[in-house]
């Protein structure tokens, strides 16, 4: 099977570029700002995975996206921090439509996350990207990122690098 892409967007994109770097199967993080269609056409934080489904399946991945970030949330910062998983076209959309009714019950509330068509995507600036990699101990690294990470080496083991 070949490489797939996908976009997940809920927190802040230097978390979602650092938890989906640390995934078996993900070859690539691209970080930055996704902008969908309608209502949810402005810019949110956001990084695009691509990845290998035979090495972690798009449930997993979803499962991963909902429990690093606060996707059950409903706070004032959506549209900066808009909870989304993003599809590339319309076969892929079917396939995010089950594998997230399955993923969602990961979570102990209802999930506001919202699938939706990926129109176009910003890369952030170089300086900024691979941002844990380059600062591991920075205060917000160790704030946000690090407790996202240890969750993940303790719940999903086997599909961490």
């Amino acid at each position: 099977m070949t490489e797939q892409k996908i976009g997940f967007g809920g927190g802040c994109h230097w978390c979602t570029e650092a938890v989906f770097q640390s995934i078996i199967g993900v070859s690539k993080v691209a970080q930055g700002w996704i902008a969908s269609e309608d209502k949810n056409m402005s810019f949110s934080q956001a990084g695009i995975v691509s990845f290998n489904p035979e090495n972690i399946s798009l449930k997993a991945l979803i499962e991963i996206h909902l429990l690093t970030h606060a996707s059950a949330a409903n706070h004032s910062f959506r549209k900066k921090y808009r909870s989304a998983i993003y599809y590339v076209d319309q076969e892929q959309k079917s396939a995010v439509e089950v594998a997230f009714s399955e993923a969602k019950f990961v979570l102990d509330e209802n999930s506001i996350t919202k699938i939706l068509p990926l129109c176009e995507f910003r890369l952030n600036e170089e300086e900024f990207l691979n941002y844990y990699q380059k600062r591991p101990n920075a205060p917000f690294c160790q704030t946000y990122i690090s407790p996202k990470l240890e969750m993940l080496r303790q719940r999903y083991t086997k599909q961490l690098n």
